[in-house]
């Protein structure tokens, strides 16, 4: 039978990382500084692995990192890709396929995001506890491979539950809250930021739910953390100004916490 092809990334990611990891990472806009503190590192460019794609937003170094974080073996991308690179989003999330193919049962998605609930503020960083999509994609419409997962997940529970508590024992001060995904890449009109909140959104972004997605149709454990770099309220009078350049500035500042809580949940898997 011919090889799908995450199972042919899989076997070449094999050919040059020895280990198997635990879980896997995904670090979002500006969060790749979580990569350097893994050890007996392999990098892997994205453009080096069959089917997956390479990223080419600033911000995101676009590679593989394989090794040892607090003690267990991780494999980490040093950033995503994105529906508005102008990838199917399937192929934006074809790297969760690879994981699980590679027997990881459980994974840690990151990004950067605005903030909606006017009790954040930027530097803050939030468990998403459910989501909303808006991106008007889904990497699972077209025919459904029954091996990997139903043609109908349900979503109910997909941020696992235990790795949000145990998130919240390593770090007291964190937020928690529903996410909502937009396809980008521009940043949101004060309406449309008025109206997200309005549905109940306490962040929105443009990532995670396609991974997720994948994630959650192959019955993956999940843990979600928005970085909130800016808060996007929408609200008059506190209307600001956004750039991709400050939403890395605040993301670059917040790391050190979010290496440190990353690190604190991989020890206690």
């Amino acid at each position: 039978m011919k090889a799908r092809p995450f199972e042919t990334a899989v076997a070449a990611v094999k050919r040059r990382a020895k280990v198997k990891p635990v879980v896997a990472i995904v670090l979002g806009s500006g969060l790749g500084t979580l990569a350097d503190h893994v050890s007996e590192a392999v990098r892997i460019p994205y453009g080096e692995i069959p089917g997956w794609k390479r990223s080419t937003v600033p911000g995101h170094a676009g590679e593989l990192v394989v090794g040892m974080l607090s003690g267990k073996p991780v494999a980490v991308m040093k950033g995503r890709l994105h529906y508005y690179e102008g990838y199917d989003v399937a192929d934006v999330a074809f790297p969760v396929r690879v994981f699980k193919a590679w027997g990881i049962e459980t994974i840690i998605v990151t990004n950067a995001c605005g903030g909606l609930n006017p009790g954040f503020k930027a530097g803050d960083l939030m468990v998403i506890s459910d989501h909303i999509n808006f991106m008007h994609a889904n990497p699972l419409h077209g025919p459904n491979d029954d091996s990997l997962g139903p043609r109908f997940p349900d979503m109910v529970g997909t941020y696992t539950e235990e790795l949000r508590a145990i998130a919240h024992q390593v770090d007291p001060d964190l937020r928690e809250g529903i996410y909502v995904a937009v396809a980008g890449p521009n940043f949101e009109t004060p309406a449309g930021l008025r109206m997200l909140r309005g549905f109940g959104a306490d962040a929105v972004g443009m990532s995670t739910v396609p991974e997720v997605l994948v994630a959650r149709h192959m019955g993956m454990r999940i843990l979600a953390i928005s970085t909130v770099t800016d808060m996007a309220t929408g609200i008059p009078g506190q209307i600001q100004h956004v750039s991709h350049e400050e939403v890395l500035a605040v993301a670059d500042r917040a790391g050190k916490r979010l290496a440190g809580l990353v690190k604190g949940v991989v020890a206690r898997l």
